[in-house]
């Protein structure tokens, strides 16, 4: 498809439609703490334990692009 092969749009996909979808859900974190007048501490929490998950995938890919840089 456009001169590109299945994994390379995968990888595209994974990349920055993924990224993408991160950044959404980070502006629905705020909206959420924003709607419920949550305050800086509220917000904080909020974004701590709604985003925790985000930051572990975050970590994943960077522990892979370390390992890999190692090994070549």
């Amino acid at each position: 498809m456009f001169g590109y092969s299945e994994q390379e749009i995968a990888q595209m996909g994974l990349t920055w439609g993924v990224g993408a979808f991160m950044l959404y859900m980070v502006f629905i974190i705020l909206q959420l703490a924003r709607e419920s007048k949550a305050g800086r501490f509220g917000t904080f929490i909020l974004l701590l334990g709604l985003g925790f998950g985000l930051v572990g995938f975050l970590a994943k890919g960077v522990i892979k692009w370390f390992m890999s840089g190692l090994g070549s």
